[in-house]
């Protein structure tokens, strides 16, 4: 029993010196100044904008995407995906009115979801770079701009990856934790390994990549629920790099309602628990790059979640004295240790974001016992969705995420 303890003791300390060692690298990136200069020419950049039933926020969108400061060629594609809704008759009418602009209907298919429509969408375009925005995203003008900066003066880069904010993120107490989230992960992860080691993730939306990139991988893989994770990891078996720019800012909805954020999570963790399966069966995604991207994306979405699990029951043995006196003080500060490093962690990126006013720190002080253990719940939901629907052999459906009125700029 002791031996098991001591094992457990030890996995928690090299995650949490991991975690820890993220947050390091991520605050020295995101302090550092802009190091990238203007270009002579920019190359051309298509952005992709995959919509369904989008007409509450498509017109805010669509005008930011007309705001964009981009010196080089630029169009914009909205791919509706057989809306019901006013998402094509705006569609239209931006496309009527801006000459950047250009509406596409996008033709009905299986599998139903996100990949599909972009990997139509690739169809259209004779650039050089396409940018992926989810629906509801309002990117900062010069948001393209810094991107194509990034990727065309970084060796070996293939796109560049910016940061995202959260547009409603002081409607309820859940949205500031969803956008506490975005700035650790973002902010710190995200940064951090891009810091130590040159490894950036795809987003699922302000992300660039070059198109030839794209068409050497193969397109998008149309049963990833999570396309971003998935792509970065074959992205990352050919060596290729994505800088990571947080000076490249675009900011969207988050969900406000529990059942909304649960809908949502669920998917992207079904998503990472696909790519999970698919990394042990493709022997491409074991080559040295590859298997480190791939550890890595691990301790995000799954130990994280472990960590949280152990130190709960740690903490209940310690407490009633189920384990040894030399082991339950010992147990009892690693569950404070993880407490401390979790809420260092979003007190940092608060800091970075100037944003640690007294109610925010209080914020991020409760989370690790409230937001982040839902994330228990999720995994256990996901894992079990997703397997059944492997015993049945379903496909499992593209879920979207519903929008909000209000919160559009």
């Amino acid at each position: 029993m002791d031996i098991f303890f001591i094992t457990a003791m030890t996995f928690f300390w090299v995650l949490l010196i991991y975690y820890s060692w993220l947050a390091v690298g991520g605050i020295i990136h995101r302090r550092r100044i802009y190091p990238f200069e203007k270009l002579d020419n920019y190359p051309s950049v298509s952005i992709l904008i995959p919509a369904h039933n989008e007409g509450i926020v498509m017109q805010y969108t669509l005008q930011a995407m007309q705001a964009l400061e981009y010196p080089g060629r630029l169009q914009v594609i909205l791919l509706d995906d057989n809306s019901s809704d006013d998402t094509e008759a705006i569609g239209r009418e931006y496309s009527r009115l801006f000459s950047r602009i250009h509406y596409v209907q996008v033709p009905p298919g299986e599998p139903k979801g996100k990949s599909r429509v972009l990997n139509h969408g690739l169809s259209f375009i004779d650039t050089e770079y396409f940018l992926v925005y989810d629906a509801d995203n309002q990117p900062e003008p010069d948001a393209v701009q810094k991107l194509v900066e990034a990727a065309v003066q970084t060796k070996n880069a293939v796109g560049a990856v910016g940061y995202v904010k959260t547009v409603n993120a002081r409607k309820n107490l859940l949205t500031r934790m969803i956008a506490l989230e975005f700035e650790v992960f973002q902010l710190l992860m995200q940064s951090g390994r891009w810091h130590w080691w040159k490894m950036g993730s795809l987003a699922g939306t302000n992300m660039l990549l070059k198109v030839s990139a794209l068409e050497e991988l193969g397109g998008y893989d149309e049963y990833a629920l999570a396309e971003d994770a998935e792509l970065t990891i074959r992205v990352a078996s050919k060596g290729w790099r994505l800088p990571v720019v947080p000076e490249a800012r675009t900011w969207e909805q988050e969900p406000e309602h529990l059942r909304i954020f649960i809908r949502q999570r669920t998917r992207w963790l079904i998503g990472n628990i696909y790519l999970l399966e698919k990394s042990l069966k493709d022997a491409s995604f074991w080559n040295r790059t590859t298997l480190i991207h791939s550890i890595q994306h691990i301790a995000t979405y799954f130990f994280f979640v472990v960590v949280l699990f152990v130190s709960n029951v740690l903490l209940i043995l310690s407490l009633f004295d189920v384990v040894s006196v030399s082991l339950a003080v010992p147990l009892l500060m690693v569950w404070f240790m993880s407490y401390i490093v979790y809420t260092s962690q979003i007190l940092s990126a608060q800091v970075l974001e100037k944003d640690a006013g007294s109610f925010q720190v209080a914020v991020g002080g409760i989370m690790y016992f409230t937001y982040a253990q839902l994330f228990l719940v999720l995994l256990a939901k996901s894992f079990f969705s997703y397997f059944a629907s492997r015993i049945r052999k379903r496909t499992i459906l593209w879920d979207k995420t519903e929008r909000f009125k209000g919160e559009n700029s």
